[in-house]
């Protein structure tokens, strides 16, 4: 193995080391989530093509309640939008009078469920892990929309919003060699943009993987701790990071004796309810309804890392 080779023979290190342990997963899992994330974006890429923004908002547009929040749940999936898009996006679809309680719907399923994480959890922790986690995501997503629906809120939404008029190009007509292109340029583009996430990522795992206490870690937070996820979920809101840069982490911490639950839950808060994100979104809406949100998504991610540390044990 490449990575044994060059920490053992080029570096020269004791095998069985801390300080070894941690070079070694962080040149294997440098090498194989970088590679893993490139293919997958490719492939994402060409998906990507089919489902553009304009789509999106013609699809959820008029939707009633329930069948609305389902839909923009599930076009989230494939449009993995980063807090940086947060803003025109939700002024786009305020503008096309897509409701309140469904926008959020998308707004909350597009990063946190969005189809590279699946795939990356499919890799990493098999099919049971990352179907289990889509449909957890989706469920948060709709129950949280039709809350925030239910309630009213137009009234937080910012004045300015309403009166925005946002002309979107037309979806132009692609040939299959425009997607191949695209896919590649996204592939290239997406994988140098979240690299550096992902390596803080495998670095930070490989410091706990060679040097934190698998005792200390089980005891602090694991699946016999009550407070573990609640505490997990609130650590991870001051965060900011992509779920490709999280889940290295969440790989070590699982391995260390975390329960998949409360890293689970952990990623979630730092992907889906991260303060940057708030900031941003601070900028259309006002206190209460981000208030509203932030409750509402802590109640459901920690009931979700409960629930999933009583079915995975």
């Amino acid at each position: 193995m490449f990575a044994d080779w060059l920490t053992y023979v080029v570096l020269g290190m004791t095998a069985g080391s801390p300080l070894a342990s941690s070079v070694n997963f962080f040149i294997y899992d440098s090498i194989k989530v970088t590679a893993l994330l490139a293919i997958i974006v490719f492939f994402v890429g060409i998906i990507r093509t089919f489902i553009t923004p304009q789509k999106v908002k013609l699809w959820v547009g008029g939707r009633t309640e329930g069948v609305g929040n389902v839909l923009a749940a599930l076009l989230g999936i494939p449009t993995p939008f980063c807090s940086c898009s947060a803003v025109p996006l939700f002024i786009g679809f305020v503008e096309s009078g897509v409701p309140l309680g469904i926008t959020f719907s998308f707004l909350i399923a597009s990063p946190l469920i969005n189809e590279i994480a699946v795939a990356m959890l499919f890799a990493l922790f098999g099919w049971q892990i990352a179907v289990l986690y889509i449909v957890s995501g989706l469920i948060i997503a709709i129950v949280a929309g039709i809350i925030i629906g239910r309630l009213h809120l137009e009234n937080q939404v910012e004045d300015f919003v309403y009166k925005c008029k946002m002309y979107d190009n037309p979806d132009k007509p692609m040939t299959w060699r425009d997607r191949l292109d695209f896919a590649t340029g996204e592939s290239k583009s997406i994988t140098l943009k979240v690299l550096p996430y992902i390596l803080i990522g495998i670095a930070i795992g490989a410091i706990i993987h060679g040097y934190a206490p698998a005792d200390f870690l089980v005891n602090i937070a694991g699946p016999d701790n009550p407070l573990a996820v609640p505490i997990a979920v609130l650590i991870g809101i001051p965060l900011y990071s992509n779920a490709a840069g999280m889940l290295p982490i969440m790989q070590v911490l699982t391995s260390k004796g975390m329960a998949i639950g409360t890293a689970l839950a952990f990623m979630m808060a730092v992907v889906g309810l991260s303060l940057p994100e708030m900031i941003i979104l601070r900028r259309v809406i006002k206190i209460k309804l981000i208030a509203i949100f932030v409750g509402i998504l802590f109640v459901a991610i920690t009931l979700t890392g409960l629930l999933f540390n009583a079915i995975l044990g």
